[in-house]
């Protein structure tokens, strides 16, 4: 079957891909609320009770780990990618290809999940599903991004190549994890993988295709969100190249300066030149937006201390990443973006995407604080927080996911034509 053309981000939205984009980002919620939250959760509880950072079951832990990054952020990646990147480059759609990748990538992510927790055929389920991970990725790399566009979009060639940086690293890492997942299923006795190269593997999957993936349609959408001047687009992609080799090479450090460059050139604490566009969503979107970017300087500064300073920093970088910066990022830019996808006018409560964003925020700062005091054993009232900060951010995912669930459900259909014509202003 061909691909079809794809019509750019400023024409007329196609209900067959909204359905797709759709069927993406839902997938990506199951995963993000019960084979990812709900068993942090319980991790979490047990860790407390425990006060013992070792005291929940590592396969879980691990499980956790790759339903949050893959199974969420992962689907919401790939889906959000085979919409928006074709008409971006005005190229043409992926068709089946898309829909080929859903099923590949779902499968995958659900039998390592499986395997991590139930130990059931782990042998076999482990080098599968990473395998159809790859599969999957490699399928999206090829459709996305290997046919011609129809011309050349001047506008968004560093973000696209950006993006493309952030689908090249994402096949490498799953590359990675693929080699692994055979090794463990030849010679190791459970579903684990060997501590220090599991905290590599989630720091160069996090930083070396996530946050690049969020940069790269960053760069496009957020300026105008928040009402910015004009990037400093000639130091743009060399913050990318230094976040790759950073995340490449295990060099906290060079991670750091690659953020600062970046918040730098897209002016993201400078003061807004313009109105922001936030129609259709909570006007503390920009403040939390901003806040998401601190999230991710301040996670760069805790991997540089936890080199020297132990598990707690380790663990406090990475979920004030993952959630400081990655949640908070997809929820303040998700809740403008992807109603307009969808087909609905906006999102349907604004009250409810400011309650979802102070949640998390709370919970990810009392996460954070009281992981590295705990972890550290400098208090013994911190074990104690850390249910509560667990409750507070799976209440948030809670009710971003209702949130977007009411908006296709309840959301009053808009104009095809002006309304998409009218994002796709807003985001060039």
């Amino acid at each position: 079957m061909a691909m079809a053309h794809c019509t750019s981000l400023a024409e007329p939205y196609d209900g067959r891909l909204s359905r797709r984009l759709i069927t993406f980002v839902a997938t990506g919620i199951v995963f993000m609320l019960l084979p990812g939250t709900l068993l942090g959760v319980v991790n979490l509880l047990t860790i407390s009770a425990r006060r013992a950072p070792a005291a929940a079951d590592a396969a879980w832990i691990q499980a956790h780990g790759h339903a949050q990054i893959f199974g969420w952020l992962g689907t919401f990646i790939l889906g959000i990618g085979s919409y928006a990147i074709p008409r971006l480059r005005l190229s043409r759609d992926p068709g089946w290809i898309a829909w080929a990748t859903w099923a590949l990538w779902t499968a995958g992510v659900a039998l390592r999940w499986a395997g991590g927790i139930t130990e059931w055929h782990w042998r076999t389920l482990f080098p599968l599903g990473a395998a159809l991970e790859l599969f999957a990725a490699t399928a999206f790399f090829a459709s996305v991004f290997l046919p011609r566009p129809r011309a050349p979009q001047r506008t968004w060639r560093s973000s696209l190549l950006m993006i493309e940086a952030a689908a090249a690293g994402m096949v490498v890492t799953l590359g990675v994890n693929l080699a692994e997942s055979l090794t463990l299923a030849r010679s190791a006795a459970s579903p684990v993988f060997p501590a220090a190269f599991n905290q590599r593997f989630l720091a160069a999957a996090a930083w070396g295709f996530i946050v690049p993936f969020i940069w790269g349609f960053g760069t496009r959408w957020i300026p105008p969100l928040l009402g910015l001047r004009k990037a400093h687009n000639p130091i743009l992609l060399p913050a990318l190249l230094l976040l790759m080799a950073g995340a490449a090479l295990d060099a906290p450090i060079v991670i750091a300066v690659a953020c600062v460059v970046f918040v730098i050139a897209l002016r993201i604490f400078e003061p807004a030149q313009k109105a922001p566009k936030l129609r259709g969503v909570h006007p503390s979107a920009g403040a939390f937006l901003r806040s998401a970017f601190a999230w991710m300087i301040l996670a760069a500064a805790l991997g540089i201390v936890a080199v020297s300073a132990g598990a707690g920093f380790a663990g406090a970088s990475r979920h004030a990443l993952t959630v400081g910066f990655m949640v908070v990022t997809v929820f303040c830019i998700g809740s403008r973006m992807l109603p307009a996808f969808f087909g609905v006018r906006r999102l349907f409560s604004n009250r409810l995407m400011f309650t979802s964003l102070l949640l998390i925020s709370a919970g990810c700062a009392l996460r954070v604080g009281s992981e590295v005091v705990a972890y550290g054993h400098l208090s013994q009232a911190a074990w104690s927080v850390l249910p509560l900060s667990a409750i507070l951010e799976m209440t948030a995912i809670v009710l971003f996911a209702f949130n977007m669930l009411m908006s296709l459900t309840t959301g009053t259909p808009y104009d095809t034509y002006l309304e998409s014509l009218a994002w796709g202003k807003a985001v060039r």
